[in-house]
Formats: structure tokens, sequence, C-alpha cells
């Protein structure tokens, strides 16, 4: 089931970047597109086909010993609902199919939630307890979707109201969700090696990130509503957030140094990677401490766009990529897997440098890079490539059927 299902989230993974190509390439030349459409459809296949359907699937292998044949409907079930946003969105952008496949997905999301939750019982493992927290935040999340419809009829979609509720969404969809579900499965592999954890320090860090997950909300709710209190909420959950690396940095230091020495050259890289952008977005949310900061940050999209990037595919997908080597989906094809990895880090690298380096231009009110839009196109194609190369890998790798899973039937 394993090595079924990764193939066919790289497959959704390659398409989401391939569609982020194809709007970059609008701007060298024209298309025959609705670039606001494509955009939807790009960041729901990345979102809900790649990074909810990997953390499905890793969440599944790493949990669950014996998986029933459920899990592989309700997976085939809401690849289905991915596979019509995929279609729907760059059609029609917001309307009823869409709406009715995103709808299909949430309610899938509910009855994983609810699968996992019963299969996991009442152990306490550390890891076990950060993922049941973001499978909370998940729930948490989907408030926001529901507040869309009332936000629409009542105030319209150009409402602060509105807004906020995509911002709700997407807030505790990254912050909450993805980003507490990849460090689950990063204590995860402390666990099944038997390396203890520090207790306080693992005590100190799950507190203080809990709490300032649920603070810094308030700084997209304060692009829409201008008040003061919004933004002393948002400078203790950045505080407290800091405070949170401060004591991660300290139980993990001793692990990793216990992890190198039992894991590959490409797993090092990769989980180095996951974690230098975890370190940087702590970082670079820190900055929104500056009033004036916290309002660019919004208002030039660069910062934006590079800011998502970071999150999405530096930290979440770079932990996701690091976890892979921890399994037998790349045992005979590590090269693949590492010549891919390389060019999709590259691709990453190249592309946030370019974009907060014009971001930096644009405040300061210089113009475009000569060739902005060639380069930017050029280095995102390194992404796609990178992609491919890990899909493949994955694909020609061969494993044994005592190595597989096993499925039962329920």
């Amino acid at each position: 089931m394993l090595k079924k299902l990764t193939v066919v989230c790289l497959i959704n993974f390659l398409i989401a970047a391939l569609m982020g190509l194809t709007m970059r390439l609008a701007f060298i030349s024209p298309l025959n597109i609705n670039y606001r459409f494509l955009t939807h459809g790009h960041s729901h296949v990345a979102m809900l086909g790649w990074l909810y359907l990997m953390l499905f699937t890793l969440i599944v292998h790493f949990y669950i010993p014996n998986p029933k044949k459920v899990y592989e409907r309700l997976f085939w079930l809401t690849e289905i609902s991915v596979i019509g946003m995929m279609i729907s969105f760059p059609l029609q952008g917001y309307a009823a199919v869409s709406i009715s496949f995103s709808t299909l997905h949430i309610f899938c999301s509910y009855f994983f939630v609810y699968r996992i939750w019963k299969d996991l019982g009442a152990k306490s493992f550390f890891s076990i307890k950060l993922l049941k927290t973001a499978l909370i935040f998940m729930l948490i999340s989907t408030i926001g979707v529901w507040c869309l419809g009332p936000a629409m009829v009542i105030a319209g979609p150009s409402s602060p109201w509105y807004q906020i509720a995509i911002q709700f969404f997407l807030h505790f969809q990254f912050n909450g969700w993805f980003l507490i579900a990849v460090l689950a499965l990063l204590i995860k592999q402390f666990e099944k090696l038997g390396l203890l954890i520090d207790n306080h320090n693992f005590k100190k860090f799950y507190q203080l990130l809990i709490i300032a997950t649920i603070c810094t909300i308030s700084l997209p709710v304060s692009w829409y509503l201008k008040h003061v209190i919004f933004s002393w909420i948002n400078g203790l959950g950045v505080i407290l957030q800091l405070g949170a690396l401060g004591y991660f940095i300290k139980f993990m230091r001793p692990l990793l140094k216990a992890f190198w020495l039992r894991t590959n050259l490409i797993a090092k890289h990769g989980l180095r990677f996951a974690l230098a952008c975890f370190v940087l977005k702590i970082i670079i949310q820190s900055f929104s401490l500056i009033p004036e900061i916290a309002s660019i940050s919004f208002q030039i999209k660069n910062f934006v766009i590079g800011f998502i990037h970071l999150t999405m595919l530096g930290v979440i997908t770079g932990f996701l990529f690091a976890f892979m080597p921890q399994t037998n989906l790349i045992r005979n094809t590590l090269k693949w897997f590492g010549f891919g990895f390389y060019l999709f880090l590259y691709g990453f690298l190249g592309t946030e440098l370019i974009l907060f380096i014009q971001g930096v231009l644009f405040y300061l009110q210089i113009g475009l890079i000569d060739s902005y839009y060639q380069i930017l196109f050029v280095l995102s194609s390194f992404l796609p490539a990178g992609i491919f190369c890990i899909l493949v890998g994955v694909y020609k790798n061969k494993i044994n059927n005592n190595e597989t899973t096993t499925i039962k039937t329920t």
C-alpha cells in the first residue's frame, strides 16, 4: 500500500508543480488561461493532493501496524475529490462542482480523524500526543471553510469576514495540522529507534507551540480588522514561538547526534534542510513584531508567496522527503531519489532567493530585476523535474512481499 499511495501523492505533487510552472510562464508569454482559476487549482492540489494525502499515507504507515482495508478505500475516495478539484478549479474557479469536491474532501478528512483516533487508542507516546493535536487543528481549520458561505451571503466576498475565514483555514492548516503532523512523524522516527526524549523540554516545547499557534492567527486577522489588540496577541504568540524553538533545540540536539549515526547521507541532508527551513520560518515570523514589517508582509505579494513556499515546500515537504528514506520506498533506487531531491532543493532555494530579493526591491521602489520572470521560470522548472525523478525512484523501486504493509479486510 505504501508504494502505491506514495506514487499517487507524487503524481498529484507533480501536477501541482506543473500548474505553478504554467503560472510562471503566463508572465513571459500570453496564455489562454484564467490565471486566478489556475491559482485555485494549483493551491488546492498542492495542499490537499500532496501534503494532506502524503501525511495520510505516512501516518497510516508509521502509526497503524496492520491497517484495515478501510484506509485504502478512504484514500481513493479522497483522491477522487482531489481529481475533481484538479479539473474543476482551473475551469470554473469557486463554483458548484469545485465546492462539491472540496466538501467531499472535508468529510473524508473528518472520517480519517475518527478512524485514526480510534485505532491509536489510549497510547500516550510523545509522537501520538503531537499527532492527535495536529488532527484537532485540522478539524478546527475547517471552521473557516464553513464560515465562507455565511460570510459571502451576509457581507460579500470582498468583506473582511470572508477574508478572515480564508486566513483562519490556511493558518490552522499550515501551522496547526501540517506542521505539527510532520513534527509528530519526526518524533516517531526517534521513538522507533528507542531514543530517549527529554520529558521536561518536550513538554515546554509542546505547551508553548500550541499557545503560539493559536495566538499568531491574530496577524492575518490584523490585516483586515485594524485594532491594536491583534498586534499584541500576535506579539505574544511570536515570543512564545521563539521560546518553543529554544526548547525544541534543547531536546533535539542529543536525538539528532544519535540519529545521524543510523541513517544515510540523503536522509541527513533532507532532515537538515527541513529543520533549517523550520528555524528560518520562525525567525521570519518574529519580524512581524515590527509593525511596518507586519504591514508590508501582506502588501508585497513576493513576501507572501515566498513565505507560503518556505512553509509548504521547505518545512513540510522537506520533512516528508526526509522521511521517505526511513521506509522501504527508495531502498533500491536511492540515486534517483537523491538526484531528484537535489534538483528540487536547488529549485526551491533559487526561487526563494529571487522572490525575496525582488520583494525587497519592490519595497525600496527600485523596480524589476532584469529578466526577472524568465529567471523565475527557469528556476521553478527544477521543482517539477526533481519531483519527477523522485516519482521515478519510488515507482522503479522493488519491494519484496515480506516488506509490504499487510492490509486486513474489514
